[in-house]
Formats: C-alpha cells, sequence, structure tokens
C-alpha cells in the first residue's frame, strides 16, 4: 500500500510520546509536513517535540482530529481509543507508524537494523560512523543518541539509518538497502502467537535486502542460526564470534569504561582482512557484537577502516543504556532499558566482567503484565550475576489482565533460581528508603525495565542527599 502524501495533509499521531512515533513526527516535520500529536501524559520525548513547535493534546479526545487528514498509530494504541474510533467513523486514513516510516524512506538508500535486543545501540554505532565519514544520514532511532539529544534527524545525504519495530509486523514494510539483524528473541509473542511466526517474518525481512544490498545476521545467536538454513539466497554476511562467522571477532578485553577487541573479515571471492584494536566506550560482549554489526555495514559501504574505528571509537552512547545518573556514597548509580531475560542476563554478565568484585544490586521493575506471564521462569533465572534484587511493582503499561501467580511466589522463584538476596518494595520512597538504609560500601546499583524505573533511579538523588 503505498501513501500519497501532499504537504496540504494535517498528520495526527495518536500515541506521540513514544520514542519511536516522536522520532517519526520529528523527520515529517523536518520534511515540511503539518505534524501534531496526542498521549495519555507529558514525557521527555513530547517536550521534545514541543520546542520544535508541534502541537500536542494531553489526552484522547476525538475533537484532537477535527481538522486531521491522516491519523498515525503506535503500536500501544488499542482499538477502543477514541480518537482511532472517530477516524474510522470520518473514513480518516489510518496508518501504523511503521508504514507511515517505510513511505517516508522509500526513496532513500536505508541500513535498517531489526532484532529483539542491542537494535536501538547497533542503529546508534552506525549513524555515528556514518556522521564520522562526512556522510549525513537521517537517522530515526529508538532512543535517545547522546551525540545530538534526540531520537531522530534529518540527514543532508540520501542514506537512512533506522532502527525498525518488530512488534506489530510492519517491520516487513521497511525498504532496506542494507539490512542487519541482531538476535531473534520471544518477544512479542501476544503479537505473533509463536516463536515459529516470528522467526518467518524475520526469513521474509532478511529475503526483502536487495542484491546490491547485504543482510548482516549475528551467527551467535541460535534462532538466527535456524533462520539462515531457510533463507533461499544467500545474500548476506555473518558475524560474531563464531569460527564461521564472516566477520570474527577475536582477542576481547573487557574494563570498566570500554572494550577493545580485533575483527578477522573473511568474506567470498575477497583476500582476508583484519581491523586491529577496536575500542568502543561500552562494556558486555553484546555491545562488542553491536559494535561489529556496525563495523560490518560501514566495511561493506566502503567507509575507510581508520574512520570506523575513530566513529566506535568516539561514540558518546544511547541514553538508558547502562547509564551513569549519579553517585552515593561512593556507589555508582545506573540507569539501563533491559526489560527482558536475554537482556538482563547479558547486561549484569558485561557488568560482572568488568566489577569483579564488586556487590551489584539490581533495581528491577518488571515491565508488561503479558511479559512476566510469558517469561515467568526466564525471569526468575536472568539475576545469576546479580548479588541483590530490589524488585519493584509491576508497571502495567495499559495492561489490565490478571496476572495468574503470587508476585511475592515470583520473588521466592527469584531467590531459589537466581541464588540472590531479594527485598520486595511497594513504591519508590520504599527503593529511598532502602538506598538511604542500605546502600554504601564496595557496590553498584542498576535500574533495569522499560517503565518509571528510569525517573525513579533519577529522581532518587533529591531524595537521599
Amino acid at each position: 500500500m503505498k501513501i500519497k502524501l501532499a504537504k496540504s495533509e494535517l498528520i495526527h499521531f495518536v500515541g506521540i510520546g513514544g520514542i519511536g512515533m516522536s522520532g517519526l513526527a520529528l523527520i515529517m516535520k523536518d520534511l515540511g509536513f503539518k505534524v501534531q500529536g496526542s498521549d495519555i501524559s507529558n514525557n521527555k520525548n513530547i517536550e521534545r517535540l514541543k520546542k520544535k513547535k508541534i502541537k500536542i493534546f494531553i489526552g484522547h479526545k476525538k475533537q484532537n482530529i477535527n481538522k486531521s487528514t491522516i491519523l498515525v498509530i503506535s503500536s500501544a494504541i488499542k482499538s477502543n481509543n477514541s480518537e482511532l474510533k472517530f477516524a474510522k467513523k470520518r473514513k480518516i486514513p489510518i496508518y501504523k507508524r511503521g508504514e507511515m516510516l517505510a513511505n517516508v524512506v522509500s526513496l532513500m538508500k536505508n541500513v535498517v537494523v531489526a532484532g529483539s535486543h542491542g537494535k536501538t545501540t547497533t542503529t546508534s554505532l552506525i549513524s555515528n560512523i556514518f556522521t564520522h565519514a562526512k556522510i549525513d544520514p537521517t537517522v530515526i532511532n529508538g532512543g535517545v543518541l547522546n551525540s545530538f539529544s534526540g531520537s531522530a534527524k534529518l540527514g543532508k545525504s540520501d542514506w537512512c539509518i533506522l532502527e525498525s519495530d518488530e512488534s506489530d509486523g510492519s517491520f516487513i514494510k521497511i525498504p532496506p538497502t542494507y539490512s542487519i539483524v541482531t538476535n531473534i528473541d520471544k518477544e512479542h509473542l501476544d503479537y505473533y502467537k509463536s516463536l515459529e511466526v516470528l522467526k518467518k517474518n524475520f526469513v521474509n525481512f532478511i529475503e526483502k535486502t536487495p542484491t546490491f544490498g547485504k543482510a548482516f545476521i549475528c551467527l551467535d545467536d541460535k534462532n538466527n542460526r535456524k533462520v539462515i538454513k531457510k533463507i533461499s539466497n544467500l545474500n548476506y554476511n555473518t558475524y560474531g564470534t563464531s569460527k564461521l562467522s564472516n566477520f570474527k571477532i577475536l582477542n576481547v578485553l573487557q574494563k570498566e569504561n570500554y572494550s577493545k577487541f580485533n575483527l578477522k573479515i573473511n568474506l567470498p571471492g575477497a583476500k582476508e582482512n583484519f581491523i586491529k584494536n577496536i575500542k568502543v566506550p561500552l562494556i558486555g560482549l553484546h555491545n562488542i557484537r553491536n559494535s561489529t554489526a556496525a563495523a560490518a555495514v560501514a566495511f561493506s559501504v566502503g567507509i575507510p577502516i581508520k574512520i570506523i574505528k575513530k566513529g566506535l571509537e568516539n561514540f558518546s552512547g544511547v541514553q538508558r543504556r547502562f547509564t551513569k545518573v549519579f553517585s552515593f556514597r561512593n556507589v555508582s548509580f545506573f540507569d539501563d532499558y533491559a526489560h527482558h531475560p536475554t537482556e538482563i542476563i547479558e547486561v549484569l554478565d558485561g557488568v560482572r566482567k568488568v566489577y569483579k568484585n564488586k556487590e551489584i544490586i539490581c533495581i528491577f521493575q518488571p515491565h508488561r503484565i503479558s511479559r512476566l506471564k510469558n517469561l515467568y521462569e526466564e525471569f526468575s533465572k536472568s539475576f545469576k550475576k546479580a548479588d541483590t534484587i530490589i524488585l519493584c511493582p509491576i508497571f502495567k503499561a495499559g495492561e489490565n489482565m490478571k496476572l495468574g501467580f503470587s508476585y511475592n511466589n515470583f520473588a521466592k522463584k527469584i531467590i531459589k533460581n537466581s541464588k540472590v538476596k531479594l527485598i520486595l518494595i511497594k513504591n519508590k520512597l520504599d527503593l529511598v528508603k532502602y538506598v538511604k538504609q542500605n546502600i554504601y560500601g564496595n557496590k553498584i546499583a542498576i535500574g533495569m525495565g522499560a517503565g518509571s524505573i528510569s525517573n525513579w533511579i533519577r529522581d532518587l538523588p533529591k531524595y537521599i542527599k
């Protein structure tokens, strides 16, 4: 379905405060479209939009879309939303974010980053290398890049680096020139219903990569390896620590503030190549893989090795990806977006490797009842590299379903399966109390989750100092 967009349209974004929606709205505003939107409450993304003079309505009401000619909805919008219902009644064209994004970038050369985890960091690393190569790309990301304090920017070149969103299947619609699949995990199964259906979608995504482009697939991921067997063409390269990878990670060194590694490049029909001493200011093997994906794309489009290394070394990070927020009694407090068992394991594994002798305190807020129900067992085993878990109430993200088990029993299951000490708290004030009384000495504290936990961590200094 091709969307025809005239500059006379008024495009209304329902759920404009989401990171992906706000980014797309910013790009479309910069392209000259008339854009407005609504969301249930104010947040940092909305503040960024207001600075760009984008009209925002707080609360969803049918009056908000009186003059709108196109509606864009985020995957979080339910069918009973008053604006969506009114748009249907008025026969206003309605598009998912992914559909609109696909049309906006259809005339660009797109590097599309897909996968269950690591997309935002990988997208950011690629855009940083391209920027260092003096290619000014359009960037549409799922996190705020510190380099330009935003999640999206319109570039002057015809390149676009974008993070795709597989949560509603619309990532298949984005036309890639180069594509990346970081990994495939049990995520968004409320939409796909099974892991097999999700994997089929990734096969379709990879096969959409044109012959003049290339797909890059992480060979370290078991579901990626299964997907590779089903791909009908060989238009892809692999990366990872696996000895069969085309871009093979070697000689890994991890320190508190950076990681270092070498890349051995073996491509069909080409002589062997090496990139030595790649340094990136990130920790964890997952981030070394993300950096390798970025280097692989950059190398394939012809960016010189010297610039690839410079782009990775000078990466200034993404907000909420192991971001240090403050120190209290010499204990560093970090904020991280990890909200899935795989992400939690990867982050804690990276932290344990470099903070060998520190006690790791993980302040965890589960995100979505459905995710906790689907991955109950996996969550209980994901904290093995931590010492203490402070378990916060579930951030429901608008879900009203029954949990189906006692939260106390979930806490006991974590203690048993992850062999940790656990403190169950009821609210932010409980957290403040615990931090004041117990956090001192040779420790490190990490807030984890996709809900309000980030604000809780960032608000702590006001209450404890």
